[in-house]
């Protein structure tokens, strides 16, 4: 979802007058695909990652439902880990404060997609809503 700032000059009273302006605020970042739900020939959903300082990828969140006309190209890129994937043995809830758990497939983590996301966070410092991910080269 974008958001929308506006803004008067100083001198300008608070009224509701077309000489403000008005700007559409986009948060976007970059995200490692590290699994998806569905399968790796039609995935729904992507769970995305960042490295950390030790070069290990960590789980930042998931996706919305990835639109059926991306699906195909995002698939074709898809491949099982090449070894040990850093996520063996994780599990990801499905939904928050539920017990009930993802069903997921790791990837080899070497696709970098680009994310808008809400930048609203939770308590916990969750990410609140992310938007929609694309590929990034």
């Amino acid at each position: 979802m974008d958001r929308t700032a506006v803004f008067k000059r100083l001198a300008e009273p608070y009224l509701p007058v077309r000489s403000w302006r008005k700007y559409k605020v986009r948060a976007t970042t970059e995200a490692v695909v590290g699994a998806v739900t569905g399968s790796l020939t039609d995935p729904r959903t992507l769970l995305l990652g960042r490295y950390d300082v030790a070069g290990v990828l960590q789980y930042t969140g998931r996706s919305t439902t990835v639109f059926r006309s991306a699906g195909p190209a995002l698939a074709g890129r898809l491949a099982e880990p090449a070894g040990v994937h850093p996520w063996t043995g994780w599990t990801f809830s499905a939904e928050w404060g539920t017990r009930r758990r993802l069903d997921v497939h790791l990837v080899q983590p070497d696709i970098v997609m680009k994310v808008a996301v809400d930048v609203a966070r939770h308590i916990a410092g969750a990410l609140a809503a992310p938007g929609p991910a694309t590929p990034h080269p």
